[in-house]
């Protein structure tokens, strides 16, 4: 499945992903039999509206607008929820959370982070989670729910480093 947070962002439907993301986490949630509560559901729909990583006090600022009561605990259940069925990925860098592309597939979620725009992008290489299963095996290690984050430079900031260097040297 391509990463919808890609190049492409511009180009696709968010509302559709977002839609999509919905009902993955319906089916997911309906498959395991857990509650999807209206709490959590519109936590993952805030996280999914991003479209970028997002941290707690933004979901919690976020649904603060139309919850009286809502308050950092609330939004920390949520998200402890969303990350144990799958559905979210905590990005431990950024401090920050994402949707997961792929929630009814089992992997390790792997991220390439941005250190100057702060942007994740989800990748999915079957052989890197192969990779950690097999090393983690030989060593006896038994991997918990994990995230694998590979810090650089995006394009459109390398661009934009260029287009900056190449205007001082005129």
């Amino acid at each position: 499945m391509p990463d919808l947070r890609s190049a492409t962002l511009h180009t696709h439907d968010h509302d559709a992903c977002i839609d999509v993301a919905l009902r993955n986490a319906d089916e997911l949630c309906n498959a395991r039999g857990l509650n999807l509560t209206p709490v959590r559901r519109r936590v993952l729909e805030i996280v999914w509206r991003a479209h970028e990583p997002i941290g707690a006090y933004q979901i919690l600022a976020e649904l603060a607008k139309e919850r009286d009561k809502a308050a950092p605990p609330t939004v920390y259940r949520a998200l402890e929820f969303l990350i144990d069925a799958g559905l979210v990925h905590r990005i431990d860098s950024l401090n920050a959370f994402m949707g997961c592309d792929t929630p009814l597939q089992a992997h390790v979620a792997q991220f390439f982070v941005c250190r100057e725009c702060h942007r994740a992008l989800e990748i999915v290489d079957s052989a890197i989670g192969r990779a950690l299963a097999t090393r983690s095996r030989e060593l006896g290690f038994r991997i918990e729910p994990a995230t694998l984050e590979v810090k650089g430079v995006c394009e459109r900031c390398a661009a934009s480093a260029r287009d900056q260097q190449q205007a001082a040297q005129q």
